[in-house]
Parts: structure tokens; sequence; C-alpha cells
């Protein structure tokens, strides 16, 4: 794996807006060597001078954004921050994910996107959560459906984590979407809605079989809740991470 470990920056939401640059500069300082927005609309030109300061590329970049402001505007910010990857992270209602028809509308709002984000030189992502993994459409997981109505240039990031949760077998599925995903959501925890994560490794995740399954995605680590220090939390997640590259 040659691309560097991310880290979701919503991990760090709450001292990020209190001093972003200090942060940025303890994210760089534990070893990680890029980073993945969630709002590439506060102070892009700031953001990305601070992280070309620091050396941190970005992976790309979540982007509930564009469901509710002017694409161009977005995009623009985007360009600014530097990455061409635009994820989608929210903003479908989870109902949509329990049929066929619903699925096909999530796929047309998707595509559209995509067509919009092609005029800036960008692609489209979707991100998961358990709700797109629990129903069952056609026998399969619903993400699954999603994926063969979305356009061949939108790509998936599966957040391993609530994948599990959802009841898939992560392996097993990265495996069946081969092709498509070019992110991952590496977290861990106790693999049950509402209970704090852990950094990477000291939880429920088969990491190493998950990451095998995917070999050529971006690594993002993200806990969304913890019940220990975030940036030792960081820390214990990229060392481990980075030890699983060298054995």
């Amino acid at each position: 794996m040659t691309r560097p470990i991310s880290v979701q920056l919503y991990t760090v939401r709450e001292p990020l807006a209190a001093d972003r640059d200090t942060v940025l500069r303890r994210i760089a300082e534990i070893g990680y060597r890029a980073v993945e927005p969630y709002d590439p609309m506060t102070d892009p030109k700031g953001f990305r001078e601070v992280a070309d300061d620091l050396g941190l590329s970005v992976s790309g970049t979540h982007a509930y954004a564009l469901l509710d402001r002017e694409p161009a505007e977005v995009f623009d910010a985007i360009a600014t921050i530097g990455t061409d990857k635009v994820i989608i992270p929210a903003g479908i209602a989870e109902e949509e994910f329990t049929t066929r028809d619903g699925l096909a509308r999530a796929a047309d709002l998707l595509n559209g996107l995509a067509e919009q984000a092609a005029g800036h030189g960008m692609r489209i992502g979707y991100h998961n959560h358990w709700w797109e993994l629990e129903p069952r459409v056609d026998g399969r997981h619903a993400i699954e459906v999603l994926a063969d109505l979305l356009a061949p240039e939108v790509f998936l990031e599966i957040d391993t984590y609530w994948a599990a949760v959802g009841g898939a077998d992560v392996p097993a599925l990265l495996g069946r979407l081969a092709g498509r995903v070019e992110a991952l959501h590496v977290k861990d925890g106790p693999g049950v809605k509402g209970e704090p994560h852990t950094a990477v490794g000291r939880g429920v995740m088969s990491v190493p079989e998950i990451l095998a399954a995917a070999p050529d995605a971006w690594r993002v680590v993200e806990l969304d809740e913890c019940a220990t220090d975030i940036f030792a939390a960081l820390a214990d997640s990229h060392a481990y991470l980075t030890s699983l590259e060298s054995s």
C-alpha cells in the first residue's frame, strides 16, 4: 500500500473548531500524511495553506454541502483544498435503501451529481452507514444493489465498521464490490450501535482481513466517538496500521 494513511477530520471536530492549525499540526506530528475534511466550505484557502505547510495531502473530502448549496460554489472550494474525490456522506433518506425504487432514486441523485462533478474534473463517491447494509433487496445488501445502479465513474467509500454493524461480512462484501471501492473508513470498537469507538486494532474488527480485501483503497481512520483521549487513539491507530503495512 503506497498511499499514506489518512484521517477523517470529523474525528477531531471539536478541537478542530477551536484551533484548526494546532489540530492539523498534531495530526501531522503523529505521522499522518493525509486528511479527509468533512466541511470543505470553511476557509478552504487557509486550510490548503496549512495542510501544504505540514505536508498533508487531501485524500478526499466529504461534501454534504452539495445537497443544499450551489454546486459550483462547493466544487470551487473543493478544488481549493486540493482533491478530486468528493464523497456524499449522508443526506439520502434511510427509507430509500429499503426498496429497489428507492435505490434507483438514490442512484439517480448520485449519478446526476457525478455529471456535474465531471465538469469540474472531479468524481463523486458515496459513504455508507449501517442502514445501507441492514436492508436486503433482492437477497443482497442494499448497497450492493445501489452499486449496480451507479454510473461507472461513481465510487464507494466503505465504512468498514458500519458495514459490519449492518450485518455484512466485510471482506466478502469488499470482494463483491471490487473495482468500485476506492476508500475505506477504518475504525474499530465493540461492533454495536451507540457505543464509543476504540483505536484501530483495539476492538472486534478483523482489520488485517478487511484491508487485504481492498489493497488499493485509501485507508481513512475515523472514530465517530471515543471514550479515551482522541489524539492518543489516533496515534495508536496509526501505529497499528503502520505495523500491518510493514509486516
